[in-house]
């Protein structure tokens, strides 16, 4: 059955976050008087919502004290680190011709929507989007099988004609939960191996490699 509608991840799919991402994260943890790992030994956190990754870096399941941390990274973050982003080469030429094509397409981030649509809008990516999901400032909706079942159900999509595209496992899990199919990214946070790991459709070298696959299933 040919796909109508993609769903593409935010950070690390559409565009290189790491810079803000991991220049926030420092600030948190130096807010907590937490040790404060170098960047580029961050990058695992790039993907995974918030409270998982400060979960691991002050080595507590404490919600009051991972919210806390939270509070501090979006100090600096909505400030500055929302736009310390580069966009992925290639994306724009995809989302165009996969939008020529007649397919719909909407963001699906663990990203609250309120800075994802900023994000959206900054590399003016948003006309080809019909709509930019992501989680609540709570932290609802922040796991990708829950954020993916809502958009199913506020769109009324076939799940069998929805394609999930990511960079990490956890865009896979979601997928798969939703009996959504997936496709990795490598140019973004997530390797070769932890892809295959979830049964993806494509592991894909290079943006234009999704829109062939799309084309084959037509």
């Amino acid at each position: 059955m040919p796909y109508k509608t993609l769903l593409f991840d935010l950070d690390g799919t559409l565009t290189d976050p790491f810079d803000g991402i991991t220049r926030s994260i420092q600030y948190a943890l130096e807010k907590m008087d937490a040790p404060v790992p170098e960047a580029k030994d961050l990058h695992w956190c790039i993907g995974p919502p918030l409270w998982e990754s400060f979960e691991v870096l002050l080595n507590t399941g404490d919600r009051s004290v991972q919210d806390r941390a939270v509070a501090y990274y979006r100090e600096r973050y909505t400030v500055s680190g929302l736009y310390e982003n580069t966009l992925i080469d290639g994306i724009t030429n995809l989302l165009e011709a996969l939008r020529k094509a007649g397919l719909d397409l909407h963001v699906c981030t663990s990203k609250p929507h309120a800075y994802a649509g900023k994000i959206v809008e900054h590399f003016d990516m948003m006309p080809h989007f019909g709509k930019v999901y992501g989680s609540e400032l709570s932290g609802h909706r922040s796991a990708k099988a829950d954020l993916i079942a809502h958009i199913l159900e506020e769109e009324r999509l076939s799940a069998a004609q929805t394609l999930m595209i990511g960079d990490r496992k956890h865009d896979l899990i979601g997928a798969n939960a939703n009996g959504v199919a997936g496709i990795g990214v490598l140019w973004g946070y997530g390797s070769r191996e932890e892809l295959e790991g979830e049964g993806p459709v494509l592991v894909a070298a290079k943006p234009s490699e999704i829109l062939q696959l799309v084309q084959k299933a037509a």
